[in-house]
């Protein structure tokens, strides 16, 4: 058995290291609350204040389950930490919305309940989006929704070079699409390759999509996606700022409409609809062919452990009527998340056709710390986009930058 504090330090490590990937900053506020009518409910949208649709659906839900819902909300990684110190004292959140990766870190610090034990029914959610909060078989959590990564296109700068987006099947119709770029004078891609989450999640669709495996980052697999990746910044078919770009500033780069391709996620848009130049999207390719498998991101809905087990009836209403399906299309829409279920995704889809790639992408996404990886994927995870820098950079080859993550990997360092 673990010794409690040693589990709790390495859980809030882990916390640290998977900042999220889509979130904003913000937000403070304290959870207790002594009244058994309250309810109190943690959320990682500190942007989103009550008079928000979000703050009024969860003011809602508290009020359909018969209670005050007391939200408080913080920034992704202030919320995984107080929310292990809260249950360590005895004093977690009645209900929690969490990042993914992050489920498996509270899983393992013991401070989750599972949902087959509340007698939550998750059959309509998309397997491959509810494995993420999924150990050893038992759901720990209910999606929200999931954002994920796909590769935004100029409509203008591609049709300049004569390059039709449909020819864009494999990394070798990409690169040659990119090669035509450049002889314009046009600039080819961008994409994160920054030393944090944000690096290894834009990585993690072209190192799945040669068929690596995280527990084996040194394979032929990841370096040949790396030498991608290294091919192109030499090339100069990608600028050298990848190494420091976040997922923010490589949209920033791609929405001077300078760029033909721009790496990036659902949540931008919003933004894509004010560029200012016709946008198209396609699936992140595949080596060989067909869609990459790309990360899921997204939080699940969660219950903690509570001392009061009387107060699961009431926390489980809330969990339901927050994941209705009624709920997950409005959340979903605000949030710019795919629905986790194929109803939803229906309804989005015809709403708004331009969803139709991003549920593409969602179907062939992964979670991050699924397949058993739990909270293994963050000593893999800093390795990795080490590797991904020492490479770019030119500091060691891709062969070599690996086969060092691999090893550290291995040892279970970050």
């Amino acid at each position: 058995m673990k010794h409690p504090r040693r589990t709790l330090i390495a859980a809030l490590a882990a916390v640290g290291t998977l900042v999220s990937v889509a979130a904003c900053s913000g937000g403070s506020g304290s959870a207790s609350s002594g009244s058994s009518s309250t309810y109190t409910f943690w959320d990682p949208y500190p942007q989103l204040d009550a008079g928000s649709e979000w703050g009024k659906r969860v003011t809602s839900c508290g009020r359909t389950a018969g209670v005050t819902l007391k939200r408080t909300a913080y920034d992704t990684t202030d919320l995984g930490n107080k929310a292990l110190l809260a249950a360590q004292q005895g004093n977690a959140p009645d209900v929690m919305l969490v990042d993914n990766p992050v489920v498996s870190t509270m899983v393992e610090a013991g401070i989750l309940t599972k949902t087959g034990e509340l007698g939550l029914d998750t059959a309509s959610f998309q397997k491959n989006i509810i494995g993420a909060g999924t150990l050893d078989g038992a759901a720990y959590g209910i999606p929200v929704g999931a954002n994920t990564l796909a590769l935004y296109y100029n409509k203008k700068i591609l049709a300049a070079a004569h390059v039709d987006p449909a020819s864009v099947k494999d990394w070798s119709s990409l690169t040659a699409a990119l090669a035509k770029v450049e002889a314009t004078g046009k600039k080819g891609i961008t994409f994160s390759a920054i030393n944090t989450e944000e690096g290894s999640f834009q990585f993690l669709p072209w190192f799945w999509g040669a068929g690596g495996d995280l527990t084996k980052l040194d394979s032929a697999q990841g370096v040949a996606a790396l030498s991608l990746w290294k091919q192109w910044v030499d090339k100069g078919y990608a600028p050298k700022d990848v190494l420091n770009n976040t997922q923010t500033t490589t949209w920033q780069e791609f929405a001077t409409g300078s760029y033909a391709f721009g790496e990036n996620g659902t949540w931008q848009l919003g933004n894509a609809e004010k560029a200012g130049f016709p946008y198209g999207v396609i699936n992140i390719p595949a080596q060989h062919g067909g869609a990459a498998p790309v990360p899921t991101g997204g939080e699940f809905v969660t219950v903690p452990v509570q001392q009061d087990t009387g107060r699961y009836d009431v926390s489980k209403k809330i969990v339901t009527c927050l994941t209705s399906s009624k709920s997950l299309l409005a959340t979903d829409t605000t949030l710019m998340y795919v629905g986790p279920t194929k109803s939803v995704q229906s309804r989005q889809t015809k709403a708004d056709p331009k969803l139709v790639p991003w549920v593409k992408a969602v179907a062939a996404a992964r979670g991050r710390t699924s397949g058993g990886l739990g909270t293994r994927y963050p000593t893999i995870s800093q390795p990795m986009w080490n590797a991904v820098q020492a490479a770019l950079s030119g500091g060691k080859s891709p062969k070599d930058a690996l086969t060092t993550a691999q090893q550290t990997a291995a040892k279970g360092k970050g």
